[in-house]
């Protein structure tokens, strides 16, 4: 009789009033939960242990307003599981994110393409004998950040939208990688100075420097903001050794590229494994094309370049 409840026709579904008003409930627990483990924490107020003087200052996670509301759950098969907290909670009642649903349902999140990715990377290289820094330009809310900090490898990750940062913070303290997660506020380049940058309201990973890139895809509301710009070159220092680099900057990435050529033309024992997004609409949006990357890297020595998905893969081999 374990699964009678099958067969029982008279059975209610919970109303959009209901699930909100769970949501709801489990919002405050969950807010009311981390507020009071974040203020413990600010006592102690670790330090970073990654020992480089960079040219300009990480984020601060401590000052930094807290997010609210806050949704975070653990993520599904994988190997090395995580936290993280969504930015994007969709339209209430009707159109809730996905992940909202699943969290109602007592599910953990969805796991993301790229978290498996990087881990599958990482973990080939460390069974090489490989150690090193993960640059995770494009952070989002951390979902390639924390996949690779859950093995032990440290990360610098590279955000500009403010919201993305507060959820960066939020995963950085329920995951408890203070010591492994560096932020920087924000966009890498290929120069130093101030940029203007498109915010999509709704969307925040769909936000990008093209204003034109930013509504590709996603039709809403976008807000203009400065952002900071680095190439990084100027923050890694040559002798760091850089194992992956991950670039997902909605058609910014040959700049990205560019910004870094120091850093990728290493010898091929010490260049970096590059996954960036490869979707020529957002790469024309900022007057760039996947040939003008892909001849970039050659130039570099990047020799081999597959396809997965919207991501190319390029080593040195």
């Amino acid at each position: 009789m374990a699964n009678a409840w099958k067969r029982d026709t008279n059975q209610k579904l919970l109303t959009p009033k209901t699930l909100i008003s769970l949501l709801l409930l489990s919002i405050i627990l969950l807010s009311s939960r981390f507020l009071f483990s974040f203020s413990f924490l600010q006592n102690s107020n670790p330090n970073h242990s990654i020992n480089i003087q960079f040219p300009i200052p990480p984020f601060d996670c401590f000052k930094c307003p807290q997010s609210n509301p806050i949704i975070a759950n653990v993520v599904e098969n994988l190997k090395y599981p995580f936290v993280y907290s969504i930015a994007d909670i969709g339209n209430l009642p009707g159109n809730p994110n996905k992940n909202i649903i699943r969290l109602l349902k007592g599910k953990p999140f969805g796991k993301p393409d790229i978290s498996g990715t990087i881990q599958k990377v990482l973990e080939k290289m460390r069974a090489n004998g490989k150690d090193g820094f993960f640059l995770d330009v494009g952070a989002n809310v951390g979902m390639a950040s924390f996949a690779a900090a859950a093995m032990g490898f440290k990360v610098l990750a590279f955000e500009p939208v403010f919201e993305n940062l507060q959820r960066i913070c939020d995963g950085i303290w329920f995951n408890r990688v203070a010591s492994l997660v560096t932020v920087f506020e924000a966009a890498a380049s290929d120069r130093n100075g101030d940029i203007t940058f498109h915010k999509l309201v709704g969307r925040l990973d769909n936000s990008a420097v093209s204003e034109v890139g930013a509504r590709l895809h996603i039709k809403s509301h976008e807000i203009a903001v400065q952002v900071k710009t680095i190439p990084l070159d100027e923050l890694i220092p040559p002798s760091q050794p850089i194992l992956l680099i991950k670039i997902d900057v909605q058609g910014w990435e040959y700049h990205v590229l560019a910004g870094a050529k120091k850093l990728l033309s290493r010898k091929p024992a010490e260049a970096p494994y590059l996954i960036y997004e490869e979707d020529e609409g957002l790469l024309k949006a900022s007057n760039s094309s996947s040939k003008e990357i892909r001849d970039f890297l050659k130039s570099v020595g990047y020799s081999k370049c597959t396809q997965h998905g919207t991501d190319a893969h390029c080593t040195k081999e």
